[in-house]
């Protein structure tokens, strides 16, 4: 058994109820845009552009669906308006793939070496720290052992460390006591600033450097959180962070109560980075592994 465990009806439940309000747009306006329409036509593309604009999907990731489903029709020579959604589905599904979004049912630690270093980065208030709280949690209840570095010069109290503490020291010194005392898992949560961007990337590279003093091969992740309620900001965000540093995964909090869930989609494909983990909800079993076919199905699932 993984960290995880496997997707739950439980799991499901929360997911669908989590992507409820992106669901309820999606549908509505694809509704829409089949209203009286018996085969995919231009007409109805025009108006699909608009269906997965609105959920934040992006204008690129967009056009790269709409192209999709146009060689479909065009290889097809004829496709209803009832097919569409399972359309749909295939080809985000099949994008996602392509970014290495796969269906993460459930993962483990690797087994050749310890501890197992996740550096964490994101601006303050995506749910960065809570996101931290959350793994470490599920990895606690796992049985693994779990060290946490709050690497911020504006939080370091957060954990143990005294207030101003640089950065740089505070990753040293987790990662030198988490080899000593035989952890399974150290998260090291960043500072939370984009304003100046040189230093920012002063700030990682130097965490980094720092950390390969202890462990040669760390960090063996660097998970960008982002808040998907924000939708296009979370865009920028992506963006910037991805220019500053190697992201290797993704955390897409706050997904619940937004109608925003679309850019899990164009953040992933713009990004090339698989998405690990979303957020749907306070309780600490709904920071959830990403599984792109369950999460498909919940956004384009007919009652």
């Amino acid at each position: 058994m993984g960290l995880f465990g496997l997707v739950s009806n439980k799991k499901k439940e929360t997911l669908d109820k989590g992507l409820e309000k992106t669901k309820e747009s999606v549908f509505s306006k694809l509704a829409r845009a089949v209203a009286g329409k018996s085969t995919v036509d231009d007409d109805v593309l025009d108006d699909l552009e608009e269906v997965l604009i609105t959920p934040d999907v992006g204008v690129e990731t967009t056009v790269k669906i709409i192209h999709r489903i146009e060689d479909r029709v065009a290889r097809d020579k004829y496709v209803s308006t009832s097919e569409l959604n399972k359309i749909l589905r295939e080809e985000i599904a099949n994008l996602l793939s392509e970014n290495h979004s796969d269906d993460n049912e459930d993962w483990d630690l690797p087994a050749d070496h310890k501890p197992y270093v996740i550096l964490v980065v994101g601006v303050n208030g995506v749910g960065k720290t809570t996101t931290i709280g959350k793994l470490a949690y599920q990895f606690k209840k796992a049985g693994k052992k779990v060290y946490l570095g709050a690497a911020d010069t504006f939080r370091a109290a957060a954990v143990k460390q005294q207030m101003g503490s640089d950065p740089a020291s505070v990753a040293f010194d987790t990662l030198q006591s988490a080899k000593a005392n035989g952890a399974d898992v150290v998260l090291i949560d960043t500072a939370g600033r984009l304003h100046n961007k040189v230093n920012l990337m002063n700030e990682l590279k130097k965490i980094k450097d720092v950390m390969k003093k202890v462990i040669p091969e760390a960090p063996d992740e660097v998970m960008l959180v982002l808040d998907g309620s924000t939708g296009q900001n979370a865009f920028e965000q992506a963006k910037q962070f991805s220019a500053v540093t190697n992201i290797t995964s993704l955390a897409i909090t706050k997904l619940d109560g937004t109608a925003k869930g679309g850019v899990v989609i164009g953040i992933s494909d713009q990004l090339k980075v698989p998405v690990k983990y979303i957020g749907l909800g306070e309780a600490m079993e709904d920071l959830q592994l990403f599984n792109k076919n369950e999460f498909v199905d919940s956004l384009f699932k007919k009652d």
